[in-house]
């Protein structure tokens, strides 16, 4: 079969591996079509500090399960799938109390492990999500990014009474923005970014207003607006964005953060807790494929606003290239197999 995997940072290969076999408990999936995210990209250039290598990349992916492991009802054989990247051991604290995402022994799917840019797949049966019929085949790739949004919306409870503010019109901010509106019912989303082409996207998927901030001050022109937001998303993942977030926010207010930087942010502690401000931290996914499943069933959510490119899985450093490079135009890259 072949394979897409970094070898070293920045020596990126298709290479002929051995055909897998399920192990007990496992399914294998023949993989239809998985999407580029930025931490594939990331790993890529040897900006993750979890990442193994030699390692196929990929943790978005789509296919139909053709062989299975001791254990496994045979008729899962032919189903439509998606795999949860998150693999977790199931009894440490974090899996007890319904956290698997930060499980103690955590191991990622394309991360930690061999991913899905790759024409087959094993992985934990549990992990392999059934698609249905009615959900086509590029939508369903997309159903771990949408996990993303619903991680963090299931902590921070929104609702009609919110003023939202996301930060960063990329693929994070803009499945956000669409499970706030289609999901959760929030009337008012602005949606902050310094690219205009990306506050076009977040407009297309859903923000009332958006606000380019490369060359103005985002507190003045929200206190012009007249809008003090109850519920902030960072989705841009720069470590200036809190400090300014917990400026901006009303009491009571809640702020979501997703970013990863090991960059030192200073924080004043009196203007969190004057406003009683609750800070919500979001890793991964905790068991949402399901939810997001039911979300794309139920049309919630519109997946195919997002996908803006196609190829075919071997030309997967002209894919690279544009997701790391055109912000203006390009979102979600689906690479088939």
């Amino acid at each position: 079969m072949k394979s897409i995997t970094v070898q070293q940072p920045e020596q990126l290969v298709i290479e002929d591996r051995p055909l897998p076999q399920p192990l007990a408990g496992e399914v294998r999936i023949r993989v239809v079509s998985a999407g580029i995210c930025g931490s594939d990209v990331h790993i890529y250039r040897g900006h993750n500090p979890f990442a193994k290598y030699p390692r196929v990349i990929g943790h978005e992916f789509f296919g139909h399960i053709d062989a299975i492991g001791a254990g496994v009802p045979p008729s899962r054989i032919g189903e439509r799938v998606v795999g949860d990247p998150v693999v977790s051991c199931g009894h440490c604290y974090p899996c007890q109390v319904g956290r698997p995402n930060v499980c103690s022994e955590l191991s990622v799917i394309g991360v930690h492990r061999d991913g899905g840019f790759s024409e087959y797949i094993t992985l934990p049966a549990q992990n392999a999500h059934r698609i249905p019929d009615s959900i086509p085949d590029d939508n369903a790739t997309m159903v771990e990014p949408f996990t993303i949004a619903a991680n963090i919306c299931q902590q921070m409870a929104p609702g009609p009474l919110d003023i939202a503010l996301v930060y960063g019109a990329g693929p994070m901010g803009l499945t956000t923005i669409q499970a706030l509106r289609g999901v959760y019912g929030v009337k008012t989303i602005i949606a902050v970014d310094r690219i205009d082409e990306r506050l076009a996207m977040a407009a297309a998927n859903g923000a009332d207003r958006t606000i380019n901030n490369s060359q103005l001050d985002l507190a003045s022109e929200l206190h012009k607006l007249a809008i003090r937001p109850t519920l902030i998303v960072d989705a841009a993942c720069h470590p200036a964005i809190l400090p300014e977030a917990i400026g901006l926010a009303s009491p009571a207010a809640r702020i979501g953060i997703m970013g990863f930087s090991a960059e030192p942010c200073i924080l004043n502690q009196q203007a969190i807790t004057s406003k009683e401000i609750t800070i919500y931290s979001s890793r991964l996914n905790s068991n949402r494929f399901p939810q997001v499943i039911e979300w794309m069933a139920a049309r919630k959510i519109s997946p195919e606003k997002l996908i803006t490119h196609q190829f075919d899985f071997s030309q997967v450093i002209d894919a690279m290239k544009i997701f790391e490079s055109d912000q203006k135009q390009c979102c979600k890259v689906l690479l088939k197999f």
